[in-house]
């Protein structure tokens, strides 16, 4: 994969679980075909709404691998391989490449608290692992460790080291990181849903959305109306997704997107323990936003 075709709107695909929270493997390939059935640009697996902090090394790698032989070459397989040690993230990061994975996606380090030349470090190991490109991907608020601007334009001088996923929800520091890219053959993705249009405008490659699982016409037309230059319909797009992104509020987005995409119709089945508990009233606001988002016809 070449570092200019990571762009468009990349799906974190769920992975859907039995009632006994084993993954259901089938089920994952079904999506991931369904997804690509709908325009995904591509897909994520493993990721934040993929629950890949839950899982194990060995389901990582399952997934990933499944993943790759659903999506049969359409569209690129980003694989979440990142991992709290530098060693375990090398070593899922070279397995996933040998799978056939399209490209890495590596989340900082999380729980203990890492210096910027610590991340540096992490990730140059990484980078220097494998040969498909690798993606930064920072949510401070779960992982507790910030990437900053200049520790990003360093790590973006390193040939494979091709984009980073922001989910901080502070487009500020998506300007930033664009700035701090300049130059080098480096982009940024948005990994907050409703910021996608306008990191396009400001020069990003678009977006990896968990709402894409369960929206994912409406999520694409983002992206192709952007490219077109319908300006006005991208950003109406992005706009009307934002019934259901209020129900946020209610619980782990994750969590929610899940309950959301099993209303659907959509079979993924539970979240894993703990993250698997709404309120009532939580789930009546869900059931409002995805009536609302049907009538205005979000697809």
């Amino acid at each position: 994969m070449k570092q200019n075709e990571i762009r468009g709107i990349i799906c974190p695909v769920i992975t859907p679980m039995n009632e006994d929270e084993s993954v259901n493997y089938e089920e994952l390939g079904r999506q991931v075909k369904r997804l690509i059935d709908k325009g995904i640009h591509g897909i994520f697996a493993g990721g934040t709404n993929g629950e890949g902090y839950i899982l194990t090394a060995e389901e990582k790698k399952k997934i990933i691998q499944k993943a790759v032989e659903a999506a049969e070459g359409r569209v690129p397989v980003y694989a979440g391989t990142g991992c709290i040690s530098t060693r375990e993230t090398v070593e899922l990061s070279r397995e996933a490449e040998a799978m056939g994975a399209s490209a890495l996606s590596v989340i900082t380090p999380s729980f203990a608290r890492a210096g910027q030349e610590e991340l540096y470090e992490h990730y140059s190991q990484v980078a220097k692992a494998v040969k498909i490109p690798v993606i930064l991907y920072h949510i401070p608020a779960r992982t507790g460790n910030t990437l900053t601007p200049e520790t990003v334009g360093k790590l973006a001088k390193i040939e494979n080291i091709a984009a980073i996923k922001d989910s901080s929800g502070d487009f500020s520091m998506i300007l930033r990181y664009l700035e701090a890219g300049r130059g080098e053959e480096f982009t940024v993705l948005s990994g907050n849903d409703a910021l996608i249009i306008w990191t396009l405008l400001a020069g990003g490659a678009g977006g990896i959305a968990g709402c894409a699982n369960l929206f994912p016409e409406t999520m694409t037309a983002i992206y192709n109306c952007f490219r077109n230059g319908e300006i006005d319909r991208a950003r109406a797009c992005n706009e009307s997704i934002q019934p259901f992104r209020d129900c946020f509020q209610y619980g782990n987005p994750n969590t929610i997107v899940k309950a959301a995409a099993n209303m659907l119709g959509i079979p993924v089945g539970p979240c894993r323990a703990p993250f698997n508990r709404l309120s009532e009233g939580a789930m009546e606001k869900i059931r409002q936003s995805l009536e609302i988002c049907r009538k205005s016809g979000v697809r």
